[in-house]
């Protein structure tokens, strides 16, 4: 069960400068002036990012004490790149997770903005979410050590006992983020309210409208902020889209198929060589990776860096290398080294990249805000039977993932113990109006399915731009046509053709 999605899911800086107060009233101030900016030196490498200026914003945790000046406030990180050329306005960033940094994603990407007409025309912000990045309070409900502990831990039992045991290890979760946030933070995590939080960010900047490039999570921000301000969305693009009304158990059980899919065309790439470490025969491509990963239920991997290479790790390490075709050499020179008894090293790198692990053995609170997002944002069905049935779905669409056999129990998700519910009900996205959001959908994207984003895309009556290709989101990796036609939209508000692949 270490693979199964049924679990978890596999202190920041902070600027010192004077903060607006948004939290007087339900809807925030048009208040550009207020805003005193700052160098990001404590954020970013300022030397890569010359013009960069960071502060923050003040935002009620609970929007509905908005009115009281006494309620609790977050603090949100916010960066913003000015634009070089002539200016049309902002351009919010969102990376998704949820849980990750818009402001190190901004970072990232600050040389593709930067040679872009987008970073030309516009100044390209990034908000940390409320809990996340270098926002505050940071979300977080377990230390270093004891994520660490969790990772040595296989957890594959799926017998009655070990089912019993994850679900028992869910509740004390649960419980542990609730003692260390407050059961109020806890509440607030919520997707709408992080919309919410951008309007204020919008407003503090003293802009009518927003531009916004949401990647991934940040596609359903992107439509949670459409609904609650469609007259404030002057053009949106969401790549990567995740579908805000599915049910969670078939949104995992899609994510799987689309894993498989990753994993499949990344075998048949690999085996274009004869020292492939899955060997040459398409049929035994699982059976081999199985033969190769699954010993270390019982027995870690060498490495030089002396925890050791999991279970849990391996399948870590594969599903972070599935994400992008350019680590697939790293996936292919760890699994090696795992064929040949030596050190395994490249996998624990792209394992800890994926559990967002520094090389101080500190760990970004990405892990801990994704769980709390979800849980509070989409409906879980408590029926142990539900899960049991999704198990068996699961291990069908997934099997280089599924440890074992299929044995008719199966631990229920870790939201079904949450200690706060929903927020809200899940409902179909709306439209903000007539061309205002354009989709980009990947056709061999493993985390957000191909036709998640065509089916989404009609019902915000958007085109969408196809691109043929294996990886989790494509605009501003280079790809010509997907980027040309993105700036296009938001530059001069021109949708691409009809059917663009790309």
């Amino acid at each position: 069960m270490a693979a199964m999605p049924w679990g978890r899911r596999a202190a920041a800086a902070v600027v010192s400068v004077s903060l607006i107060s948004l939290g007087c009233s339900a809807q925030p101030r048009e208040n550009s002036e207020a805003l005193e900016w700052a160098d990001c030196a404590d954020w970013v490498d300022t030397e890569t990012l010359p013009t960069a200026q960071c502060t923050t914003v003040a935002v009620p945790v609970n929007w509905n004490d908005a009115a009281n000046p006494e309620a609790p406030q977050a603090q949100l990180a916010v960066i913003r790149i000015p634009a070089s050329g002539d200016r049309m306005g902002v351009l919010f960033a969102n990376p998704g997770g949820p849980g990750a940094s818009a402001v190190d994603f901004v970072e990232r990407f600050a040389t593709e903005f930067a040679d872009s007409e987008l970073g030309h025309r516009f100044d390209i912000v990034g908000f940390d979410p409320r809990g996340t990045g270098f926002s505050t309070p940071e979300f977080r409900c377990r230390t270093d050590a004891e994520i660490d502990e969790e990772r040595r831990e296989s957890m594959v039992d799926n017998s009655p006992a070990g089912v019993a045991r994850v679900e028992q290890l869910n509740r004390e979760y649960g419980q542990k983020c609730q003692d260390r946030m407050g059961a109020d933070f806890l509440a607030s995590m919520d997707t709408l309210s992080t919309a919410r939080d951008m309007d204020a960010v919008r407003a503090a900047l003293g802009e009518k409208q927003v531009n916004y490039l949401g990647f991934s999570y940040g596609t359903r921000l992107g439509t949670a902020y459409a609904e609650l301000f469609a007259d404030r969305v002057r053009a949106m693009v969401l790549d990567g889209v995740v579908d805000q009304n599915v049910d969670p158990i078939e949104e995992t059980v899609g994510q799987a198929q689309g894993f498989q899919d990753a994993f499949d065309t990344y075998a048949v790439d690999c085996a274009k060589s004869p020292n492939c470490p899955l060997g040459t025969d398409p049929a035994q491509f699982v059976t081999r990776y199985h033969q190769l990963v699954d010993p270390l239920v019982t027995k870690p991997a060498h490495t030089a860096d002396p925890r050791g290479l999991s279970y849990d790790d391996a399948i870590q390490a594969t599903n972070e290398a599935l994400y992008n075709p350019d680590d697939w050499q790293a996936l292919t020179d760890g699994l090696t080294a795992l064929a040949n008894g030596t050190d395994a090293g490249d996998l624990l790198d792209l394992a800890d990249r994926n559990m967002d692990r520094d090389e101080n053995g500190h760990y970004g609170s990405d892990d801990d805000a994704f769980n709390a997002i979800h849980c509070v944002d989409q409906t879980y069905s408590t029926d142990p039977a539900d899960y049991v049935e999704a198990d068996r779905r699961w291990r069908e669409a997934a099997p280089f993932e599924s440890f074992g056999q299929f044995s008719g129990f199966a631990p229920r998700d870790v939201c079904v113990f949450w200690p706060v519910k929903p927020a809200s009900e899940q409902h179909p996205p709306t439209s903000p109006g007539p061309g205002k959001v354009l989709v980009v959908s990947t056709t061999g994207d493993p985390a957000t399915p191909y036709q998640v984003g065509v089916d989404v895309a009609a019902q915000l009556d958007a085109p969408v731009i196809t691109y043929d290709g294996a990886r989790h989101t494509v605009t501003l990796r280079g790809v010509e046509c997907v980027d040309n036609a993105v700036e296009k939209f938001f530059i001069d508000l021109v949708l691409p053709p009809a059917g663009l692949r790309c």
